[in-house]
């Protein structure tokens, strides 16, 4: 049924609206890696739902784009986080700051003079 009055409440969008499911266990082009990690993150059945445009085609390929963007984080794996130390240049630079910012502040609160 389409709404009520003139623009009124999901106006021509509710004969659109595109659903959207990717089933992982059943996907064929799927490793078993990719298979187990994204089972891990996003469940055995990926659900997508969309009424956002008027046009059924423009909602598919908002669907289309979301899965994707969706599994590919899913499936993002981070880089090992390698510890590195600071430079010299930058510990010194750190130090100078903080040195001046307490400068700064030692001067507020004798009111203003210096040594």
């Amino acid at each position: 049924m389409a709404s009520g009055g003139p623009g009124g409440q999901h106006a021509n969008t509710s004969n659109t609206k595109v659903e959207l499911r990717f089933d992982v266990l059943a996907a064929e082009s799927l490793g078993p890696r990719q298979r187990a990690r994204l089972l891990e993150r996003l469940g055995p059945v990926v659900r997508i739902v969309v009424s956002d445009e008027r046009s059924q085609l423009r909602n598919r390929e908002l669907a289309l784009h979301r899965l994707r963007e969706r599994v590919a984080d899913a499936l993002h794996v981070d880089a090992p986080r390698r510890p590195t130390r600071p430079s010299r240049v930058s510990q010194t630079k750190r130090v100078d700051e903080k040195r001046h910012r307490g400068e700064i502040k030692r001067l507020r609160r004798d009111g203003g003079e210096a040594d």
